[in-house]
């Protein structure tokens, strides 16, 4: 009987999957317009309550973004009401929706990556994931990995795109 040998195993190809960047704390939002008459209005005396009302404790440890959903004018220090109203809570706000908050941490995080164990490899940025790693995450991934990588492909091992080759000396 003949042995099957495993090919995709014995290249010394590296698969990276970016989802492993993605943050570990949940992410989410928090709608101003909730806070509003009609979702357009806002009433100084009625959103000060509702922000004393709310439990805020629901969003320990989360990274908030807070943003407006409808076209109302909203004064800056309503963003700043709430975010006073996470300190200590939190583990981020900003003002942003939650997609865009995990897209800002997913390319922190690959900035931060130490690519070094890359060094000279062929290398794979998998793909086919859940979808929330975004474009610019493999194009700074990308960015990274051509500094120390011999070869890039995106795909599987198996079916892979052939993507950068460092030239040769």
């Amino acid at each position: 009987m003949d042995v099957i040998q495993n090919k995709v195993a014995e290249s010394g190809i590296q698969v990276i999957d970016l989802e492993r960047f993605l943050p570990e704390s949940p992410v989410s939002e928090i709608d101003l317009a909730e806070f509003m008459a009609g979702g357009f209005i806002l009433r100084e005396m009625d959103f000060r309550a509702d922000v004393k009302a709310k439990d805020w404790s629901v969003f320990e440890g989360h990274h908030v973004g807070i943003f407006c959903s409808t076209d109302a004018i909203v004064p800056t220090w309503a963003f700043m009401l709430i975010a006073s109203s996470l300190d200590g809570i939190a583990a981020s706000v900003t003002s942003a929706s939650a997609a865009s908050i995990s897209e800002r941490l997913l390319l922190t995080a690959i900035d931060n990556a130490d690519w070094s164990e890359f060094e000279d490899r062929i290398v794979v940025l998998k793909g086919c994931g859940s979808g929330e790693v975004t474009p610019a995450a493999y194009v700074q991934a990308t960015a990274a990995l051509q500094r120390v990588a011999r070869k890039l492909m995106y795909g599987e091992p198996c079916s892979s795109v052939p993507i950068w080759r460092r030239p040769k000396a």
